[in-house]
């Protein structure tokens, strides 16, 4: 009788013109599809892919990490997938009129620690499975206070970068640190406080950033958790859900107020901020620490979008944190979405 054959080791098909990985590059678990994990057939829908993007002229962001996100989130539909990376590739280069890359590398979000009084948003250390944990908090939100603090358009800029820096340099360091590949986080959104004139309040914002998510971060979401869920919540849920890819419906957890055990299961005490039962307490404040591997020289190294190209966009022009009547030369700066109102929607549809 024959020897059993012992099962293939992971591999990642690399394009050396595109792939210039320098962190591990196989996810930990064999899902369909992942980097790894692919069929033959996979790995040939990515190179047609990538193909069909180069005949259309693209050169950037072409890597098989990249292209097998794009394919998940279109179910491997090539064409799909294609139209999907166009779109996001027209976005980022046009986005507040400099392009995501160099508003990343220069944006200031100066006003930070006022707006974090009213709506705290940050990531902070890792889960148990090395993924940096992002938490939201809902309950304090005052449009009025804000809109006098910022504008719901920086905002949103802010959020943009912040996806940045999560594919780079949070996602490569954490990597480096577990030993294999990370592309997603762990969301946690606190709802305590929040009722339903609030969340009606706050739905143009989150419909804005939501669109943003689902069309131009594909596959970044590895677990959701939403605590404090009020009365009635997780019945909307099971409505919602119905229209949700069931893939993403196991990755979002509804807890109400005793939310503790569970989150405490995926979340180490020790990297848990206190007021959600962990034990963390960060000097000035764990929401404004961004505490984690991202800031441990061992693993972290220079971001891509820190180095500027020659043909880099000057943004130092943006508006400032109040975005001003006028600008140094005294003409009228235009006005940014007021707060609470939905800033112009993408067109693409919603990612898995």
């Amino acid at each position: 009788m024959a020897a059993a054959q012992a099962p293939a080791e992971p591999k990642l098909s690399l394009d050396p013109k595109y792939d210039d990985y320098d962190y591990p590059t196989i996810a930990p678990v064999p899902q369909s599809g992942h980097p790894g994990h692919t069929t033959p057939e996979q790995d040939a829908q990515v190179f047609q892919l990538r193909s069909l993007l180069e005949q259309a002229g693209y050169t950037k962001n072409l890597d098989t990490l990249t292209m097998l996100r794009f394919l998940r989130a279109r179910k491997f539909n090539v064409e799909a997938s294609k139209q999907m990376f166009m779109d996001c590739e027209k976005w980022r280069n046009e986005y507040a009129g400099v392009g995501v890359e160099e508003l990343v590398r220069t944006f200031e979000y100066k006003e930070r620690p006022e707006i974090f009084k009213y709506y705290p948003q940050y990531y902070h250390k890792i889960d148990k499975d090395g993924r940096p944990v992002y938490i939201e908090q809902l309950g304090n939100v005052d449009l009025t206070a804000m809109a006098k603090i910022t504008s719901q358009e920086r905002m949103i800029q802010n959020l943009v970068c912040e996806y940045e820096k999560m594919a780079d340099p949070r996602l490569p360091a954490c990597s480096r640190k577990s030993g294999y590949l990370l592309e997603t986080s762990c969301t946690i959104m606190d709802l305590k406080g929040v009722g339903i004139a609030k969340a009606t309040s706050v739905y143009g914002y989150l419909q804005a950033v939501s669109a943003i998510s689902q069309n131009y971060y594909p596959e970044r979401l590895g677990k959701l958790y939403i605590i404090n869920a009020p009365w009635g919540f997780a019945g909307v849920f099971s409505v919602v859900k119905r229209f949700l890819d069931p893939v993403t419906v196991n990755k979002i957890h509804i807890l109400g107020s005793g939310y503790e055990k569970e989150l405490l299961a995926q979340v180490p005490a020790e990297n848990l901020p206190i007021q959600f039962g962990g034990s963390c307490q960060c000097e000035g404040g764990c929401e404004l620490s961004d505490a984690g591997p991202w800031q441990d020289p061992q693993w972290v190294k220079p971001a891509k979008w820190e180095k500027k190209g020659a043909d880099a966009i000057d943004n130092t022009k943006l508006p400032g944190p109040t975005d001003g009547a006028a600008d140094a030369d005294g003409t009228k700066v235009e006005e940014p979405a007021p707060m609470g109102q939905p800033a112009s929607q993408p067109t693409s549809q919603p990612a898995a």
